[in-house]
């Protein structure tokens, strides 16, 4: 007999491993939310993942969102929108963030961007120290390539790279990414995903669309 699915929310969830975590066990801040078996796997520590996370300051209250079954290789980044400055005036530089008389000189002096939350979708592989901005949003299906800095949203099922990311192609036809999506096998109970693995892994979508709930 095949052995249980993993616990998604086990800290170490490959016996005798420990440079990978998923993520739902060790994220402690209430506005990263990762969803069941996303893991990160880093040799220098997967537990400080949210070292990863920058400028994700409280009195911003901007989310990041991290869906189910993502692959999130040693060192992506995640900008948040506390890294922001403003841009309208004739210097960039936060004056007002070191107080006495260099605060309160005049209105709008705290007013940076805020592009909102920042939306992984499901079943994206992010490559190692790839580099995610601000409010964007990777579709389900997507792979980020090592070191890429992404500063616009990516499709559904798109492959991008480099500085700045471009998308390089689309992983699948048009037809077989609106069957996935409408599918949407990660939302399944995990026994029926169990049983889906071998026609997610021969890339049978026959055979998958036959397990559908």
């Amino acid at each position: 007999m095949p052995s249980a699915a993993p616990d998604p929310s086990r800290r170490y969830p490959m016996p005798g491993v420990d440079r990978l975590v998923f993520l739902q066990a060790v994220v402690t801040n209430p506005r990263i939310e990762v969803g069941r078996f996303t893991y990160y796997d880093d040799p220098d520590g997967p537990e400080g993942f949210e070292r990863n996370v920058l400028y994700h300051f409280d009195f911003i209250g901007d989310r990041l969102k991290i869906g189910p079954f993502c692959q999130v290789a040693a060192g992506a980044t995640f900008i948040m929108n506390g890294g922001n400055h403003a841009q309208n005036g004739l210097s960039t530089y936060p004056f007002f963030a070191f107080g006495g008389e260099w605060a309160g000189r005049f209105e709008g002096e705290t007013d940076a961007p805020l592009k909102g939350d920042t939306v992984i979708g499901a079943d994206v592989w992010i490559g190692a120290k790839a580099v995610i901005m601000p409010g964007l949003t990777i579709g389900d299906g997507a792979i980020i390539g090592a070191h890429a800095v992404v500063t616009r949203d990516v499709a559904p099922y798109a492959v991008a790279a480099g500085n700045p990311a471009e998308e390089i192609r689309r992983r699948f036809d048009a037809a077989t990414i609106e069957a996935l999506l409408d599918l949407r096998w990660w939302d399944w109970p995990v026994e029926r995903i169990t049983q889906a693995i071998p026609a997610l892994g021969r890339g049978d979508l026959a055979a998958l669309r036959a397990l559908a709930p």
